[in-house]
């Protein structure tokens, strides 16, 4: 299974990708478009206490996906590695439980999610170097 260790790897690898330490504020994975960068992936942030300030959990991460259909597949396809909650309703992400996902499975999910947000030069420029 999976672990933070193997997600800086993975991303490490995604170009144009830069990471703010999971567990802070605005934690997580972004790349670069245009003159800013945008998030692909990042740390849950899951309320505790209705009057408190939401907890980072660094065993979850939060990647999005093509589309609501994407997005209902895997949900019911995997129910013990991907979940959402109501803030994402509506929303094409879904929540990754990182140590139910095998290292292969997140790849695919990180690398879908960067493509799904980075320029698409940069994307046919990653898929022709193989």
């Amino acid at each position: 299974m999976a672990t933070l260790e193997d997600v800086h790897r993975i991303v490490s690898d995604l170009p144009a990708t830069s990471a703010l330490p999971l567990g802070g504020p605005s934690a997580g994975f972004r790349v670069r478009v245009g003159d800013r960068d945008k998030d692909f992936a990042w740390s849950w942030r899951k309320r505790v206490h209705p009057k408190k300030t939401k907890v980072p959990q660094l065993d979850v991460l939060v990647v999005r996906v093509a589309d609501e259909g994407e997005k209902q597949s895997l949900l019911e396809a995997e129910p013990d590695v991907f979940f959402t909650e109501p803030h994402y309703d509506g929303y094409a992400a879904v929540l990754v439980r990182i140590a139910n996902i095998d290292v292969a499975e997140l790849t695919e999910v990180l690398t879908d999610s960067w493509r799904l947000t980075a320029p698409r030069a940069l994307v046919r420029e990653f898929d022709a170097a193989g």
